[in-house]
């Protein structure tokens, strides 16, 4: 069991773990230079959510059924909320966002040490408020799964 919760808590960290990164990624960037670099970075990092998350979600169900634990308990239900809600605003809204400002980037004739357009800013700006919203879920999260308040 106790293997089984170490999983559980590293699969944990390092799905969610990108999400609190990705703000020093898409933050605000001088150049088109140091906007491809990110884009290349961020497209490495998206390997972590996808295994890590999902191991996460794997490991807690097989946790809360072999515990004992019941899906009426407010955090197991808020916990899973709020994943759904991460993965939602990620990759529903997120992921476009920043698809349209990859596509935009690549087309883009200019040279690294030119400033970013102000179209590409724009999407950059949207981009990094829903990955702040996710970040604030994401915390959330943890802080369900570190207490586990019953109500």
């Amino acid at each position: 069991m106790k293997f089984l919760v170490l999983l559980h808590v590293m699969s944990a960290i390092i799905g969610v773990g990108p999400t609190f990164f990705i703000h020093t990624l898409f933050g605000k960037k001088d150049n088109v230079g140091e906007l491809r670099s990110a884009f290349k970075l961020g497209s490495k990092l998206e390997l972590f959510p996808k295994t890590g998350g999902s191991m996460a979600v794997v490991t807690g169900l097989i946790l809360v059924f072999s515990d004992g634990w019941e899906f009426v308990s407010f955090w197991i239900i808020g916990s899973l909320v709020l994943y759904v809600a991460i993965q939602v605003l990620v990759i529903g809204f997120a992921a476009p966002v920043t698809k349209q400002l990859g596509k935009l980037l690549a087309e883009t004739k200019l040279s690294s040490d030119q400033p970013v357009p102000d179209d590409q800013k724009q999407l950059l700006a949207k981009a990094n408020k829903l990955y702040y919203g996710a970040t604030a879920m994401g915390s959330l999260l943890f802080i369900l799964m570190i207490l586990k308040p019953f109500y």
